[in-house]
Parts: structure tokens; C-alpha cells; sequence
């Protein structure tokens, strides 16, 4: 199951061959709370994940976030999780831990496992960073975990060793780099995944090493974040390497 906690609604675009579904904060707008029923809200797509979408309120009124909370205490009335009995449920949460509705994933304990999707870039690292903050606060009160960094390439300079270098400033690790690659766009303009376009290609390949050791991963930490200076450091050194080499980025494969 893959539940998309971003307002742009576009979080299962790509498994429903490039529809918008109907938000879960749509539903409860047009139809009153006792007449929901599951297949209102949740979709199946490509290979069977069972989509979901939480929406946001209109443009102006309102926060985002709390429609999280909302969508998520819908759920548990319906008897989503039991009835369809996901193998996984994956949280697509925007990196905004400022507000406590896109938090809650995190502070009440849905998600045992935390992934932070990350670029070498300063403020991507500085958000990463916050995340890890979060996780930390809540840690006492909740079960959630810092399972791993997994580096979404922006062909940045030194990007990959960047990453690397935070996730284990951080005590954690990085779980795979994904080098920006032109097959992703492709695939996302033909509503689909990079493994239903092209599964035989390079960056498909990736993806499935990545389920295969998230899959097989036990390593679950409470973080320690890191300090602004350091990730500016980080990043500057980075950048001055390459300079230094006379290299530019590496396009993806």
C-alpha cells in the first residue's frame, strides 16, 4: 500500500498509468463521514499496490498536514489496514517536520522505518538533517526508526561521497545513490513506473536493489543530527574537490 501525504496528490500517479485520484480529503468533503467506504479512497495499480491519496485542503485555507491526521483516522475506521493487509505500507511524507500534521506519520508510530530520500544539495542535506531531528524528538514516544539515506542524484558535484559522508555523520547509511537518469522523466510522461517502461534498464535495476535491501535491512537507529556549519562544510569541500580535479558532474547512466 503507498499512501501519498503531499497536497500535489501525485505521490501514485505514476502506478495508476497517470491518473489523479480522487483525494481522501475530496471524499470527506462531498460525502458524509458514514457513507465512505474503501474503494472510495484506495486504488489498485500496477502489480497490485493498492493506492491511496490524502489530498490537502483548498488553496489558501487550511494546513496541509492536518489532513493527514484526518485521512489517517478515516483509514483506521474503515479497517483499511486489516481488510486489505498490505505486505508494507509506504508513507510518501513531504520533508516538513515544522508542521506536526506532516510529522505524524513519525511522532504516532505508523511507520516502524524511516527512509530519507536526500541530493547532495545544501538545503536537501538541511531538511535531511531536520528529519533526523524529528525522528530523535520522537523517538521516546514513538517506534519509528531512521532505517537509512538513500541519495536521489541531482549531478551535483562529489554528490554520492556527499551523501555518503552525511549518512554516516548521522550514524546511519546510505542504503544506494540514484544517479539522475533521463528514463525516470520518460517513464513519468507515459504514467508509469521506470520498472513497467523499462525494466531492463540500469536504473530499474537499482530500484530492485533497493527493495531487496530494504527489504533485509535490520539497521534502525535513532539518529544524531549534525550542524549546519558542517553540512555547509561538507558540501563546499565537495565542491572544491571537483573544481580542483577539473571535473563536472557525472550524467546518469
Amino acid at each position: 500500500m503507498q499512501v501519498g501525504c503531499d497536497p500535489k496528490h501525485d505521490s501514485t500517479r505514476n502506478l495508476v498509468g497517470g491518473r489523479w485520484l480522487p483525494t481522501i480529503l475530496d471524499v470527506m468533503r462531498r460525502t458524509d463521514a458514514a457513507a465512505i467506504r474503501l474503494d472510495d479512497v484506495a486504488f489498485p495499480g500496477y502489480r497490485g499496490v493498492m493506492c491511496l491519496e490524502v489530498g490537502g485542503p483548498e488553496p489558501g485555507i487550511g494546513c496541509g498536514g492536518r489532513g493527514i491526521i484526518a485521512a489517517i483516522e478515516l483509514l483506521q475506521d474503515l479497517g483499511a489496514f486489516a481488510a486489505l493487509d498490505p505486505g508494507f505500507v509506504i508513507y510518501d511524507v513531504l520533508g516538513d517536520v515544522v508542521c506536526g500534521g506532516f510529522a505524524m506519520p513519525l511522532r504516532e508510530g505508523y511507520a516502524e522505518e524511516t527512509y530519507i530520500v536526500t541530493s547532495g544539495e545544501l538545503m536537501a542535506l538541511y531538511a535531511a538533517n531536520n528529519i533526523c531531528r524529528g525522528i530523535r524528538r520522537f523517538a521516546g514516544r514513538s517506534r519509528t526508526r531512521l532505517a537509512g539515506i538513500i541519495g536521489n542524484g541531482r549531478r551535483v558535484q562529489g554528490e554520492e561521497a556527499v551523501v555518503g559522508e552525511f549518512a554516516s555523520r548521522i550514524g546511519s547509511s546510505l542504503m544506494i545513490y540514484l544517479p539522475q537518469d533521463d528514463v525516470v522523466r520518460s517513464s513519468e510522461l507515459r504514467g508509469q513506473t521506470v520498472v513497467q517502461y523499462a525494466p531492463d534498464s540500469p536504473q530499474a535495476a537499482r530500484y530492485r536493489l533497493l527493495a531487496e535491501r530494504i527489504i533485509g535491512n535490520q539497521d534502525l537507529i535513532v539518529p544524531e543530527p549534525t550542524e549546519l556549519e558542517a553540512l555547509v562544510s561538507l558540501v563546499e569541500r565537495a565542491s572544491a574537490a571537483g573544481a580542483a580535479a577539473g571535473t563536472a558532474p557525472a550524467a546518469g547512466g
